[in-house]
């Protein structure tokens, strides 16, 4: 049953933190609402339109910019562009559900100018050597790459600490816990919005 006033959730954490895992394990125990970006990026073998993001050309893209139809964006690399419709995120809460936005800390400051009351979440690893060692685990890239992403989700988490930007922070230094952390968060988030809406 969803709440009876909808919940807007805000997801975050640098590269290796297990973010993602997290993320599917909380929609999947919840029943959340995962919501789906926009961007002007091909679509890759296998993906979905609407599912995966809504694929759309610059054209588009910015005509969406100019009618304030995001809550966020961002131009990432200089090339493509990502950004979070406002529309079915909005129509979501006010009918109830939870809806869960995975942003960096970039579009979080976005979200949060714009919707003051969104609840924020931030992953946090154990530690900055964990997550190195997370990083060289996944074996995807080159040590430079590697180097790369570690100074990139250490600027990340500093950014993270800014004053009122994020609600909470949960350490993932064990999966399991971690999930359960968040989704009692979430539980008592839930609960707040419920009985504080109007008689």
């Amino acid at each position: 049953m969803p709440a009876a006033n909808g919940i807007l959730v805000m997801f975050s954490g640098p590269s290796g933190v297990g973010k993602t895992t997290i993320l599917h394990r909380v929609l999947a125990d919840l029943g959340a609402e995962f919501s789906v970006s926009a961007t002007t990026r091909a679509r890759a073998a296998g993906e979905v339109d609407g599912v995966d993001y809504r694929f759309v050309d610059e054209a588009t893209f910015q005509s969406m910019i100019d009618r304030d139809e995001f809550l966020e964006y961002a131009q990432v690399f200089g090339r493509n562009w990502y950004g979070t419709p406002r529309a079915p995120v909005d129509e979501a809460v006010d009918a109830g559900r939870t809806v869960i936005l995975d942003i960096d800390v970039h579009g979080a400051r976005q979200v949060r100018a714009r919707r003051p009351e969104v609840f924020g979440i931030f992953i946090m690893p154990p530690s900055e050597s964990e997550l190195h060692r997370r990083l060289a685990d996944r074996k995807r890239e080159d040590a430079a790459a590697i180097e790369r992403r570690f100074a990139e989700a250490k600027r990340e988490i500093e950014a993270a600490r800014e004053p009122g930007l994020y609600d909470a922070f949960v350490v993932n230094d064990d999966l399991e816990k971690a999930v359960a952390a968040v989704l009692e968060l979430l539980e008592r988030r839930r609960s707040g919005a419920a009985s504080a809406r109007p008689a």
